[in-house]
């Protein structure tokens, strides 16, 4: 009865043994299996993951522009990217969309329209930045309108001083909106001229057209840029004729008539230089003329002995008599 009643107590312990270990094995196995689980998923995760990049890209307008011209609007604009990590770099790199107003369906006058995109893959969410602007709609205008050369007198040194400025361009074409053609009072340009200037200027001046206040108006200037020309001699001058006189004559019997709109210049030189001199020579070439020719003649400083002249250019007719 003894050895039956210790057998089965064996039995029950040893079951008991075998039971806590099988259930130590199962747990582990979980524990893997959940471990591996958490893994994989985190390496989709990673592989798949979002991220939001920010960078600038160039606004267009959808408008009739022959019809309509547009200020008010920024060039570009701020666009807040979220996506595919890998589809958001590309993008980024590539720009290969469209930031856009569409203006098409409004008419003259102040407007905020919202800033809207073309091309952008569908798994991207997007944000501008701004997200609307404010745009103003005027007719659109051409007009032409002289030029004329600006630059700062006092930059000239002490006992020099400063003749006529000269650009190559004399009017340009203006083309804006109505209402900031309508505040230009002036188109000028704009000579940078160094300080204790003492000898002729040659550079090319930024074209710009000004109000009455001097500030500038927003409008496109056609050109943009004139080639100016001012000079700059000392201070000794006196107001002198002019005398034209035939160059290259091969032959006796040839003779020409030389006609200019300008009769006198300004000389420049010192006071012992302008004493000698009671006209301005001018010397023109005569060798090509057939019957008859308009030249740009440029006054010979060294012919007369004298430091310049304003104006240092002149036309000339010239008429052949035989």
């Amino acid at each position: 009865m003894k050895q039956w009643l210790f057998k089965n107590w064996a039995y029950r312990l040893l079951s008991l043994f075998f039971a806590i270990l099988l259930f130590m094995y199962v747990g582990s196995t979980q524990s893997n299996t959940t471990n591996n689980r958490s893994g994989g998923s985190t390496n989709s995760t990673s592989l798949t993951s979002d991220r939001t990049q920010t960078f600038s890209v160039p606004l267009s307008l959808t408008v009739n522009s022959n019809k309509y011209f547009v200020t008010g609007y920024p060039e570009k604009v701020k666009v807040h990217l979220t996506g595919p990590s890998a589809l958001v770099t590309t993008t980024a790199n590539t720009q290969n969309f469209k930031a856009y107003a569409d203006l098409s369906k409004l008419g003259v006058g102040e407007h905020t329209v919202r800033i809207q995109q073309d091309g952008l893959n569908n798994d991207l969410r997007y944000r501008f930045e701004p997200a609307t602007i404010k745009v103003d709609i005027q007719p659109r205008e051409t007009v032409t309108y002289p030029l004329t050369v600006q630059y700062s007198k006092r930059n000239i040194a002490s006992g020099y001083q400063a003749g006529q400025a000269n650009a190559d361009v004399k009017n340009v074409k203006i083309t804006g909106a109505s209402d900031q053609i309508n505040r230009i009072k002036s188109v000028v340009a704009q000579l940078n001229v160094p300080q204790n200037a003492k000898s002729s200027i040659s550079s090319q001046a930024i074209i710009e057209a000004l109000d009455s206040k001097q500030n500038t108006v927003n409008v496109v200037i056609t050109p943009a840029t004139a080639d100016v020309t001012l000079p700059i001699t000392p201070g000794n001058s006196k107001e002198l004729p002019i005398k034209l006189e035939p160059k290259g004559v091969t032959d006796d019997n040839e003779s020409f008539t030389l006609t200019s709109a300008t009769k006198r210049v300004r000389v420049f030189g010192t006071k012992a230089e302008l004493s000698k001199l009671s006209s301005v020579k001018v010397e023109v070439d005569t060798s090509d003329v057939k019957k008859t020719s308009t030249k740009r003649v440029v006054l010979d400083a060294k012919l007369n002995n004298i430091k310049g002249f304003d104006p240092e250019k002149i036309t000339v007719k010239i008429t052949r008599n035989n």
